[in-house]
């Protein structure tokens, strides 16, 4: 700590020397956590979506997971972070000590409140993201594994959603089978695991 700022954070009053400390720490860790939040969201694989409730990858980090939850870390983070800057911010207006503590308080469950909200967007935004198996209905596949004939067996196609290709177990009505490599048009959802195919 510099001169300078020694002097002014000796001649602050002990309750704003505790809110400065706290704003201090945790504004740091509150950057932090954002940037390493947001890589881990960039991170997130595109998971396909078979009519059940999908779960994020596990590289969501500093307790992401548990965001929705009421105690966590990060939320721990979100309420100090709101309490110190809102004491910083109140305490020229509010020069009772209880009530400004009183004020913080409210204003760091204000934040955590908040910052609930915002990473549920998020997390709405990247599940919106995630593909449906409804959408390959129609699309003309390549075979990956032998399709067996009159549905007596199951192979896989491959299936290009924006961008990536994933594989789909599919079945077939045909009297031949359809081996490797055959194109193959999507007829519809047999489950939420699986396609029906026609040989083109």
């Amino acid at each position: 700590m510099t001169a300078g700022i020694k002097e002014w954070y000796d001649a602050l009053s002990p309750t704003l020397q505790i809110f400065w400390t706290i704003a201090s720490v945790t504004s740091l860790v509150f950057l932090i956590q954002t940037v390493l939040t947001f890589v881990g969201i960039g991170d997130t694989d595109t998971d396909v979506d078979f009519g059940c409730d999908t779960d994020f990858s596990d590289g969501n980090t500093l307790d992401i997971g548990g965001a929705m939850q009421l105690f966590t870390i990060r939320n721990l983070i979100n309420f100090l972070l709101g309490f110190s800057w809102g004491g910083i911010c109140l305490a020229a207006y509010i020069p009772d000590t209880a009530l400004l503590y009183a004020a913080a308080t409210a204003t760091g469950i204000l934040f955590v409140y908040v910052f609930l909200l915002m990473y549920r967007q998020l997390f709405r935004l990247e599940k919106d993201g995630t593909v449906h198996i409804e959408d390959c209905v129609g699309q003309v596949v390549d075979v990956y594994l032998t399709i067996p004939a009159m549905r007596k067996g199951k192979g896989k196609v491959q299936v290009s959603f924006y961008g990536s290709v994933l594989e789909i177990t599919a079945l077939a009505d045909g009297e031949n089978a359809i081996p490797s490599g055959t194109k193959v048009r999507v007829l519809e959802i047999v489950d939420r695991t699986t396609v029906l195919v026609e040989r083109l």
